[in-house]
């Protein structure tokens, strides 16, 4: 699953801007560079953007995995924010763990000097890829 582009995002993450690293033997790596238009009224990085990243890079993780390369959705997040988030942000992921229809992970996110900015565990459904042409139907899909 490694890969030198977005091919891996779903529509939203790329319409975010994350940048794809890697996704190999369970865990994964993305970064996302700030742009004003993440930013929440205090001038760092909303919370939101910062839980979809972490968020995608677990279900990469979870996927990189997973030989049957099945999709994920996520069920479970836990998410502890620990300092504010401005830069560049890089997001670790790993998967702990998978069962036949789950996959337990985490991740963390820091800045470029290497500071733990958040984490969060998370717990995934894996279930069979569905096509693109099927999402605008409803269908669920990674």
């Amino acid at each position: 699953m490694n890969s030198p582009n977005n091919s891996s995002f779903t529509p939203f993450v790329e319409h975010l801007g994350a940048e794809f690293v890697r996704a190999e033997g369970g865990s994964s790596e993305i970064l996302l560079r700030l742009q004003p238009h993440h930013l929440n009224g205090l001038g760092v990085a909303h919370g939101g953007v910062v839980m979809t990243l972490l968020d995608v890079t677990m279900a990469l993780a979870a996927r990189s995995a997973d030989p049957a390369n099945m999709a994920v959705v996520t069920i479970e997040m836990k998410t502890s924010f620990l300092r504010p988030a401005k830069g560049v942000l890089h997001a670790f992921g790993d998967c702990d763990h998978r069962s036949t229809s789950m996959a337990f992970c985490r991740a963390v996110l820091k800045d470029e000097a290497g500071r733990l900015l958040a984490q969060a565990m998370g717990t995934f459904r894996r279930m069979p890829v569905v096509h693109r042409s099927s999402r605008a139907s409803g269908a669920l899909a990674d």
